[in-house]
């Protein structure tokens, strides 16, 4: 169960009695939530640099992580917010990131009913907040089913979270949310230390959800050698566990979703264009699929997408199936078939790369909230 401390904690008594010996013009109500997630399994591999594997993994159904978030009042509809998130590993207790603890999000700001909320700090963008939502990885509960590297950034992973940003989202005007980001050039503990801008919109009313994603990203790593298997791309050859440096990303999307009853049905496209002295080229993809609730407890979903790059083709088919034992515990199986071409290998996310066009992939495990 998510803990909530209304008001403040007796671990917090002895700073309250600095606090109250201050003066203080306004006396507002705050809370402060503690929340996780757990996520653990095994699975098998038909093909893993070149022969068959068992494994142990983390994460598939939501991102190992835990963090803080807190909300004071300060009259007038308005508030005071922040969240600190870190990830780690639960299969082996380490953290997500050797550089940062709160590598996940970590930002404090302001939030009105008019103006909406700006926030500082390091944060996701629209492309993972809005355009992830509609994608078959995120509505399927499979973080091995987001498109090759991430390149496209729908999945919870790097190069997803940005340091030094600002951030606004507005109100909801009939459904309508618009967004804009602003990145600081120059940042640590991020895989894009340019400029970055990212701009979005969400309209959702009733079963119908809309969004549309616009960023870019200037001096940008990108995991074309360890998420895509490439050896060279735009005139470079790509050592194994190397970055890819682009002087320039644009990444821009547009999907949505509809439910009838129990069924949600999903579409979404996205275009990254990647440019360095070498030249420019376009990632491409497709994705669709739908999700059947069978029971209040069991959910069953199918989902397919399909990427290009360079003259490479990947292409994936997924089914998942996931029972709840509570609000707070679910189990989980899933099976994914990819295929590759163009002299492209398959490489599943967050599995590792075949010796050939053709992989499958089975998980299974158990995830808890808390």
């Amino acid at each position: 169960m998510i803990a909530k401390i209304a008001g403040i904690s007796r671990a917090w008594l002895p700073a309250c009695a600095l606090c109250a010996a201050a003066p203080s013009a306004v006396h507002a109500q705050s809370s402060v939530t503690l929340y996780g997630s757990l996520d653990a399994g095994v699975g098998y591999v038909s093909n893993l640099h070149g022969s068959s594997a068992f494994i142990a993994e983390q994460g598939t159904l939501q991102a190992d992580r835990f963090g803080l978030t807190g909300v004071e009042d300060l009259g007038a509809g308005r508030s005071a917010v922040f969240r600190l998130e870190s990830g780690f590993v639960t299969t082996t207790g380490a953290s997500a990131s050797s550089t940062s603890f709160f590598n996940r999000q970590a930002y404090v700001g302001l939030s009105d009913p008019l103006a909406g909320t700006v926030t500082l700090g390091r944060q996701t963008d629209w492309n993972f907040d809005w355009l992830g939502s509609v994608s078959t990885a995120q509505l399927l509960g499979d973080f091995s089913a987001f498109h090759p590297g991430n390149l496209d950034g729908l999945g919870s992973t790097l190069p997803v979270q940005l340091s030094n940003v600002v951030k606004w989202k507005s109100p909801s005007f009939y459904g309508l949310s618009l967004g804009a980001l602003y990145g600081f050039p120059g940042a640590s503990a991020t895989n894009t230390t340019g400029r970055t801008i990212s701009f979005g919109g969400n309209y959702t009313r009733g079963p119908l959800k809309l969004v549309a994603v616009w960023s870019e990203y200037n001096d940008r790593l990108l995991p074309l050698s360890t998420g895509l298997g490439l050896s060279t791309f735009q005139g470079q050859n790509l050592p194994a566990n190397a970055a890819f440096l682009a002087s320039r990303v644009r990444d821009a999307g547009v999907g949505g979703s509809y439910r009838f009853g129990n069924v949600t049905i999903h579409l979404l496209g996205t275009d990254v264009r990647i440019a360095s002295a070498g030249g420019a080229d376009h990632f491409r993809t497709v994705d669709g699929g739908l999700n059947l609730r069978i029971t209040p407890a069991e959910e069953v979903a199918v989902g397919a997408w399909s990427a290009w790059l360079d003259g490479k083709r990947w292409t994936q088919a997924s089914l998942a199936n996931v029972y709840s034992l509570s609000k707070s515990t679910q189990l989980y199986a899933d099976l994914m078939v990819e295929t590759a071409g163009g002299g492209a290998v398959a490489d599943t996310l967050g599995i590792g790369a075949s010796s050939g066009r053709r992989q499958i992939v089975v998980l299974s495990g158990i995830h808890h909230l808390f």
